[in-house]
């Protein structure tokens, strides 16, 4: 998976969810969701940041932690789904 999908990322989540505290990030594979970083409300904007950013559509069955959960997962679904809507 890219370093820049994931930079991207991190960088979609210090600024909405951590107000600019870069300290306050949590390693690539920290449960976003049980560190109290996002919430449903916060995945719904994560999903939108998903879809106009990488320029694909999450559907609703990819809605769930093991897509959603931490940056490395997050960066992996993103990789995989952009990929297959730019060979399409």
């Amino acid at each position: 998976m890219s370093e820049s999908i994931k930079q991207t990322i991190r960088s979609f989540i210090v600024e909405n969810f951590l107000f600019g505290d870069e300290a306050a990030l949590p390693g690539d594979a920290e449960s976003l969701i049980a560190g109290g970083i996002i919430d449903s409300t916060g995945v719904l904007e994560l999903v939108a940041f998903i879809e106009e950013q990488f320029g694909f559509t999450v559907a609703d069955s990819d809605i769930v932690p093991a897509n959603l959960d931490t940056i490395d997962a997050i960066a992996g679904y993103v990789g995989r789904n952009a990929s297959a809507a730019a060979a399409a």
